[in-house]
């Protein structure tokens, strides 16, 4: 085949440090969440939805072929990292925690996996952070240790 292509489908999730509620505001939120979709695309790994709640973000994108996924995740954290902190001396001291998860997903599940993030903010009504993510790594069959999940 003279030309590479890929659809690589990836639900990327993680969490302020320490679960700390910096994303309370709203408005900053949805800026946030714009911001995270623009790294995306700058990468070539095109965003289908961000979203999240006061302590956490997730991501549904399409991985580019050229981008490995701790590259895009370094990346995603480090310059929204950046931004948060410019935007507003409130939140200096803001960071996101050390890993995340990243999941792949089928074709068939992006209206699934969409409408979940979308729905953030009812979901985490009854369900904790820790709780969605124990929950997840269970799914996808991912052995843990609780005690270097959190930090």
């Amino acid at each position: 085949m003279p030309q590479s292509l890929a659809k690589i489908l990836v639900h990327t999730v993680f969490s302020t440090k320490d679960r700390r509620p910096y994303l309370r505001d709203p408005a900053l939120r949805d800026e946030l969440h714009r911001y995270l979709g623009g790294i995306l695309t700058n990468l070539d790994c095109q965003p289908v939805i961000v979203g999240g709640v006061q302590d956490h973000v997730h991501l549904l994108s399409v991985l580019s072929r050229t981008c490995p996924p701790a590259d895009m995740v370094k990346e995603v954290k480090r310059g929204s990292s950046l931004w948060i902190k410019q935007r507003d001396p409130a939140l200096r001291g803001f960071s996101w925690q050390n890993g995340y998860g990243i999941f792949s997903i089928g074709f068939s599940q992006i209206k699934e996996v969409r409408d979940y993030i979308a729905g953030q903010e009812a979901h985490h009504r009854k369900v904790s952070f820790q709780d969605e993510l124990r929950a997840l790594l269970r799914r996808y069959e991912i052995a843990f240790d609780e005690r270097y999940v959190w930090d």
